[in-house]
């Protein structure tokens, strides 16, 4: 079941993803790059707070 928290993630890297597409396709290839490393690093904080959520609920 996807919660509210993951869905604010997945949105979060899609926009981030939308405007890394959008920055490179315009011709700002450094600054698309540079927010496309924001997408690995959302989905990394994402996964990193899921497993302390995980890790709280079984104890």
């Amino acid at each position: 079941m996807i919660k509210i928290s993951d869905m604010f993630i997945l949105i979060a890297v899609m926009v981030s993803f939308a405007i890394s597409a959008y920055l490179w396709f315009s011709g700002q290839k450094e600054e698309g790059l540079f927010t496309a490393t924001w997408v690995p690093a959302i989905l990394c904080f994402g996964m990193y707070f899921n497993i302390l959520a995980l890790k709280g609920a079984n104890k």
